[in-house]
């Protein structure tokens, strides 16, 4: 499983880049970083070799397919974020025909990704975190989107965005994500097990203790 970070900030982003296959971002996420919106895509598309997500904000197909094609100028790994609307959908399968690569976000139906795939995505993002936050069961959608996907090989990957903890990410590999899209902090914690943290704790004590 792929291993995208979920951020807009460079620092990180510098942090990271030896470990993740690509960067997922927002408009939330840029704006925080208080830089112009290009500029801060192109410098991200400096720090790692795979694929950068960056979202289309207009709501009508004219619109978004006017921005995509300005975003994918910026380098050639820029994805393309679309909102998984009607609208969405016509300017994925538009850009799908002009080999501009795709990520159809905020699914929460396996419906949803159905006709993502079918309009040609390259990628689509169901939000698990966010469908957990409402009482559902986010890596259940995950569950079935890749059984549909698998029942018609549609290339279409699978992006397990909105990860809230690291057991999702877990999820995510034991249910055969092609991807998931994780937070700076939440990807700094998959490293950790107190358990490590005692062995390292003993083994350093005993080793003081040897003689020289």
């Amino acid at each position: 499983m792929k291993l995208f970070i979920d951020t807009a900030n460079l620092a990180e982003i510098r942090e990271m880049a030896w470990l993740v296959d690509g960067v997922t971002t927002n408009p939330s996420l840029v704006a925080v970083e208080k830089r112009p919106f290009r500029e801060v895509i192109a410098e991200i598309c400096t720090l790692v070799q795979g694929p950068v997500s960056a979202e289309a904000t207009a709501l009508d197909t004219d619109g978004m397919l006017a921005e995509a094609r300005e975003l994918a100028k910026i380098h050639k790994n820029v994805v393309v974020k679309v909102p998984m609307t009607l609208a969405g959908m016509k300017a994925v399968q538009r850009l799908a025909e002009e080999g501009i690569p795709t990520n159809a976000t905020l699914a929460f139906s396996a419906n949803q990704a159905l006709l993502a795939a079918k309009c040609g995505a390259t990628y689509v993002s169901p939000f698990v975190g966010r469908i957990d936050d409402v009482g559902g069961d986010g890596m259940e959608l995950v569950s079935q989107i890749l059984e549909v996907y698998e029942a018609y090989a549609f290339p279409t990957e699978v992006i397990v965005a909105s990860v809230r903890h690291p057991q999702h990410v877990l999820q995510a590999a034991l249910l055969g994500a092609d991807i998931a899209t994780v937070p700076y902090a939440i990807l700094k914690r998959l490293f950790d097990h107190p358990l490590t943290d005692a062995g390292i704790e003993r083994f350093l004590k005993d080793w003081k203790g040897m003689p020289r």
